[in-house]
């Protein structure tokens, strides 16, 4: 799977003599491109409403940049995927420089943690946590604490360059 990017995908069921100004629906998608943004919209779409890829149209697809994307932030992402087992609900905080570096850090988290496939993890919801009162789990609060330092307590200072023997004969004569 390639890098991920944020694409934003509108689209309406197909106008029709009964409803000549269908509702449109928006989603935030995180795909590789934009075919399979698409994809994923109508996949979500068909579930959430009564509209397919037959019966419906794309209006407009934009891709989504980051603001600030050397800025580092907190991410609350809220998730449902199928395990072996059932169906779960799931939160996770992730510190990243953007979204889609989030929701790449949650794939692969999941993907080690819970054997949890692409295909099988819906993201509900990707917020930026702009306070750190919001931050909930503890591997990320013990990152925004105040005059945070990493130091390096054992340094092994660097050999020097000096040459130990000479490419030319010592001159004896003074």
């Amino acid at each position: 799977m390639g890098r991920l990017h944020e694409y934003q995908v509108i689209g309406r069921h197909l106008p029709t003599e009964s409803n000549p100004t269908p509702a449109l629906y928006r989603m935030r998608i995180f795909a590789p491109n934009q075919v399979v943004a698409k994809s994923r919209y109508w996949y979500f779409l068909r579930g959430l409403k009564k509209v397919k890829k037959a019966t419906g149209e794309i209006v407009a697809c934009n891709e989504i940049s980051e603001k600030h994307p050397l800025k580092v932030k907190n991410f609350g992402v809220w998730i449902r995927y199928d395990s072996r087992s059932g169906t779960h609900n799931m939160y996770k905080e992730y510190r990243e420089l953007s979204r889609t570096d989030a929701v790449e850090a949650l794939y692969a988290d999941m993907a080690a943690r819970h054997r949890a496939r692409f295909r099988s993890i819906h993201i509900l919801r990707v917020v930026e946590l702009e306070k750190t009162e919001d931050v909930k789990r503890p591997y990320i609060k013990q990152l925004v604490t105040k005059d945070l330092k990493f130091p390096l307590p054992h340094r092994v200072p660097k050999i020097s360059t000096k040459k130990v023997f000479s490419a030319k004969r010592p001159s004896t004569f003074a």
